[in-house]
């Protein structure tokens, strides 16, 4: 497993150029907690990283003192947040991949509520993205260049924006949040195998597919959206829950969706072959499939999805993370978590 690092920085508010002149001793500090994957990308994000901690020094100012916690599991990643969060931090940043920043994002939250900031700061604790790993699909939607440099300028100059969150939940009452897309099904299961292949970059994604194709068989949905009438769906092949535009490595799988927005975007495939994604497989990365036969679309707050059969084998996942199997529910956090932006 991925051992995440913390990289703590006591920093001026803003750094509108570079300078290597010290903090004034007199200006308010906002203390900044990195939390990184050096074994992102099949390493890259921790050669990366290390490249990027003398700007990052500069930019931000050098009144820093940096600490390494290394941990055997992503839970640490939750924890160190969650840590962060309630020592007052103004802000936690994901250092790497969709990954990392959905172990972040799932740090701000603690038994169903944010977690409380007890800082001497007035304002919540932010989240931001330094974008090092395989997909970062997460930064697409807001235009962001895959660019560590670009992001450190965003983090410099420390705008924020209120962005909403989804949840998911199982009937037992246990809590799951995501930032980007939720998926079920064949894109789901695709997920789940992509992931034992991420040495190979955005491959991962084509091999992925590829074994998930393997005895795959279109499911009976019942759907209810919004806490209103069961709906049933025939012969569904994929359900995709954004609360952003991408997934992965660069498909346009809900293009209406804006995490903004106060809710969440559903797009369903319905009856597809194999041989559909061979021939349609630029329209998911263009966001034009919403027009193909077979393909609907609809904005809601919230959403629970039950396999017909209830067979227990229908696969979920998160931002890339595999959640375990149907039944879900999933809704929206509008406004949830503050994003440097």
């Amino acid at each position: 497993m991925a051992k995440p690092s913390v990289f703590r920085a006591e920093l001026q508010p803003t750094a509108p150029h570079l300078s290597t002149d010290p903090p004034s001793s007199t200006s308010p500090r906002r203390d900044i907690v990195f939390v990184v994957n050096p074994r992102g990308a099949n390493g890259r994000t921790g050669k990366e990283w290390k490249k990027l901690l003398p700007y990052l020094r500069s930019r931000l100012g050098r009144d820093c003192n940096i600490c390494e916690s290394l941990t055997s599991g992503p839970s640490h990643a939750v924890d160190i947040t969650r840590e962060a969060i309630r020592d007052g931090a103004d802000a936690v940043i994901a250092v790497g991949g969709d990954g990392t920043l959905h172990e972040v994002v799932n740090g701000f939250f603690w038994d169903g509520k944010p977690i409380a900031n007890h800082g001497e700061l007035a304002r919540s604790t932010a989240l931001g993205i330094i974008p090092l790993g395989t997909g970062s699909d997460f930064a697409r939607t807001f235009g962001w260049k895959n660019d560590p440099l670009e992001a450190i300028e965003r983090i410099a100059k420390g705008l924020r924006s209120r962005i909403d969150i989804g949840v998911i939940s199982t009937k037992s009452g246990e809590l799951h949040y995501f930032i980007n897309v939720a998926d079920i099904h064949l894109s789901a299961k695709a997920g789940f195998y992509a992931s034992r292949y991420k040495r190979y970059g955005n491959l991962c994604y084509v091999l992925g597919a590829l074994q998930a194709f393997m005895g795959h068989h279109n499911k009976d949905l019942r759907i209810r959206v919004n806490e209103g009438e069961w709906e049933l769906y025939s012969q569904v092949t994929a359900l995709c829950i954004g609360n952003a535009k991408y997934f992965g490595g660069g498909m346009k799988i809900t293009p209406n969706a804006d995490p903004c927005s106060g809710s969440l975007e559903v797009v369903i495939l319905q009856d597809f072959k194999w041989y559909d994604f061979i021939f349609k497989l630029h329209k998911l990365y263009w966001g034009t499939h919403l027009l193909v036969k077979n393909v609907s679309s609809r904005s809601v707050c919230s959403i629970e999805v039950e396999d017909l059969s209830g067979s227990g084998s229908i696969y979920i996942q998160s931002d890339g993370e595999h959640l375990g199997f149907l039944p879900r529910k999933v809704c929206v956090l509008p406004g949830a978590i503050e994003l440097i932006c």
